[in-house]
């Protein structure tokens, strides 16, 4: 099912056919180094039904993006709930994109469209970034979307805190 269209791109559900073309966001060592390291191929079929139950539950969740005259999937974004970031629930707005797409805008053009429909679509009021603060690609992004620095959150887990970036709806 499709959720959003861009000049660009397409963002749907996830389906079990995407699990070979997310080994280029999931597998590769640079897109990985601000996440949670590399994942196996079943790690990836598990994160693909974890979305659709994300979709059924809450509306939203992890979309897969493809570049608009192709089907193949090259990233996903979209919106993650959070119950506790610093005291209070929080929607995230996240993605990932393969290492051969990076440089062309996707990043910004994918997450302006999500944040779009999470204001008009899900009606929510306010949107969070969770980045590592020595991910420079991620806070430009954050800061194309209009978020600006929040503070920082040690995550379950972690050993280190992440910066926290935010916009609300206008």
């Amino acid at each position: 099912m499709i959720v959003a269209e861009t000049e660009r791109l397409t963002l749907r559900h996830a389906s079990p056919d995407d699990a070979i073309a997310m080994r280029s966001v999931f597998c590769d060592p640079e897109v990985m180094q601000h996440g949670d390291g590399l994942q196996t191929d079943d790690w990836i079929r598990l994160w693909i039904t974890r979305m659709n139950c994300n979709y059924n539950e809450r509306g939203y969740g992890l979309w897969i993006f493809t570049q608009s005259f192709d089907t193949l999937a090259i990233g996903y974004c979209g919106l993650t709930w959070f119950p506790n970031i610093n005291g209070r629930p929080e929607v995230e707005v996240g993605y990932r994109l393969a290492r051969a797409y990076w440089g062309r805008g996707y990043a910004t053009e994918a997450t302006m469209a999500v944040r779009n429909l999470a204001f008009s679509h899900h009606d929510l009021d306010r949107l969070i970034a969770v980045i590592e603060p020595d991910n420079s690609r991620s806070i430009r992004v954050a800061e194309k979307l209009g978020m600006k620095y929040d503070g920082e959150v040690l995550l379950d887990g972690y050993d280190h805190s992440d910066s926290v970036y935010a916009c609300q709806r206008e």
